[in-house]
Order: C-alpha cells, then structure tokens, then sequence
C-alpha cells in the first residue's frame, strides 16, 4: 500500500496496518477442490483492488472547510465515518491478503516437495 493514512492528522493518510483479525477461516487446498493457483491469483487481484481503493479513498478530498456551515459536529462526524471506512477497507485487504498467502505457501511447499 502506498498511502499512509493517519486520521488525527486528517491528510488522508493510514499509520498502520493491523494484523487481520483470526476470523479467518482458510480453504484446505487439495486436488478436489480449487487450485492453489486459481485462488493465489484470484485473492491477490481482490488484494491489489482493496489497496487501490484504499488509495484512493485517501487521497479524495474530506476538508473541514466543506464541512463548518452544519455545525460544530459536522466535521469530526465526517472524520469518523471516514475513519471506519478505511478501517473496514483495511479489514477486507487483510482478509484477501491472508487467503493469498495461503495459497502462496501451498505453491511454495508443493514446489519444495516435489
């Protein structure tokens, strides 16, 4: 991931990448179920989107200046769900990211072994 969002600073930024939590439950990979190939490829491509939309996200403008004429809560409001957002956004890349390992390590073991 290449931006860093940090929301106390609110530039858009993550300061850290938290461990995915151990709700993940990963496939046993063997020869009647699918490939470790097919599902190395497939969760890194949904990892690769996940980052870019985080990217994204936070680099699109959330400036406390579109937000002063609602009121005093308008702006840490804003910030918050933004916050969350990115935090499941993270969720989700971890997710992908875990599932790609996986499948990694299978190939990587598989080619050990033979």
């Amino acid at each position: 991931m290449n931006t860093i969002y940090d929301p106390a600073a609110g530039t858009g930024q993550l300061l850290c990448k938290p461990a995915f939590a151990a709700m993940t439950t990963l496939p046993t990979i063997h020869h009647n179920g699918t490939g470790a190939m097919t599902l190395w490829q497939e969760y890194r491509d949904a990892h690769l989107a996940i980052e870019a939309a985080i990217d994204a996200l936070a680099a699109a403008t959330c400036n406390a200046r579109d937000f002063y004429p609602q009121g005093a809560g308008a702006w840490s409001g804003a910030r918050a769900e933004r916050d969350e957002v990115m935090r499941q956004l993270q969720q989700a890349s971890d997710y992908a990211r875990a599932w790609e390992h996986h499948a990694w390590q299978h190939l990587k073991d598989r080619e050990v072994s033979a």
